[in-house]
């Protein structure tokens, strides 16, 4: 399939595709014409990246954890360092969370006082 497919089948831009490509992440075969073919690897490519940047990592992060994802075994078994990465990253997500919690109980205690004032 060309670019424009793998874009619709996937709701990511061709721009970020190639920027993936340009980023290592993503690396179709070339048809002898020099024409990028991509296939069910790069949908799943594709999927994996975005899922773990809507987790909220960072590209140098997605580019050690994905092929773990990539492997047809389901199991991940990351060395030291990625673990320490990812544990790091959740730390962050958590301090988001909670900083969001309390963010949205005091905008219930200011929504609640003024329905009630």
């Amino acid at each position: 399939m060309r670019i424009g497919q793998l874009a619709r089948m996937t709701g990511t831009s061709e721009r970020m595709l190639r920027y993936y490509e340009e980023q290592g992440l993503l690396a179709p075969p070339r048809t002898a014409a020099g024409y990028r073919q991509y296939g069910e690897r790069e949908v799943r490519t594709v999927q994996a990246i975005r899922q773990l940047n809507g987790a909220g990592l960072r590209l140098e992060q997605i580019r050690i954890v994905l092929p773990c994802m990539l492997d047809d075994t389901p199991r991940f078994h990351p060395c030291a360092a990625v673990r320490a990465s990812l544990r790091k990253e959740l730390e962050r997500i958590e301090a988001q969370l909670s900083d969001l919690e309390r963010s949205r109980r005091l905008l219930s205690l200011m929504v609640n006082q003024v329905e009630a004032g």
